[in-house]
């Protein structure tokens, strides 16, 4: 399903799937499980890039490594909310982070700003978050 919904997007950059081992370490050691169309994603293309580069859908051992910064750095604890209820599995480029919401398990995809520690609703699915980025022309399609 969702190299079909990639391809519509000639620019797009699919890449060869992740590995299950992968993907069930990121949940042992998260916590939490990756939502399913997350994870069906990441077993079709490990990971996802526009037309600038710009990972829409990070690597799974970039969405463990980074999850794990975000919980761990001190620096962040001093200047953020927790990161604990959040699952990040993207970006924009410009510092805005993409994730879900797993305390509790939502689908939707929210957006947090790194200026303002803001976490907002961007789209109601993995699947119109991926269309909407890549219709994009630009970094800040959600605002």
């Amino acid at each position: 399903m969702w190299r079909e919904i990639v391809e519509a997007f000639p620019s797009a950059e699919l890449r060869d799937p992740a590995d299950t081992g992968t993907l069930d370490r990121i949940e042992s050691v998260l916590g939490q499980p990756l939502p399913g169309d997350l994870r069906a994603l990441l077993l079709e293309s490990n990971g996802l890039a526009d037309e600038y580069g710009t990972d829409v859908i990070w690597s799974a051992d970039r969405i463990l490594g980074d999850n794990l910064s975000f919980r761990n750095d001190e620096q962040h604890k001093s200047l953020y909310r927790e990161f604990d209820s959040l699952m990040f599995f993207g970006d924009n480029g410009g510092g805005d982070q993409f994730a879900f919401v797993r305390r509790p398990e939502r689908s939707e995809v929210f957006v947090w700003d790194h200026e303002t520690d803001s976490r907002i609703l961007v789209a109601p699915s993995l699947k119109r978050y991926v269309r909407s980025a890549l219709e994009s022309a630009g970094e800040d399609w959600y605002r």
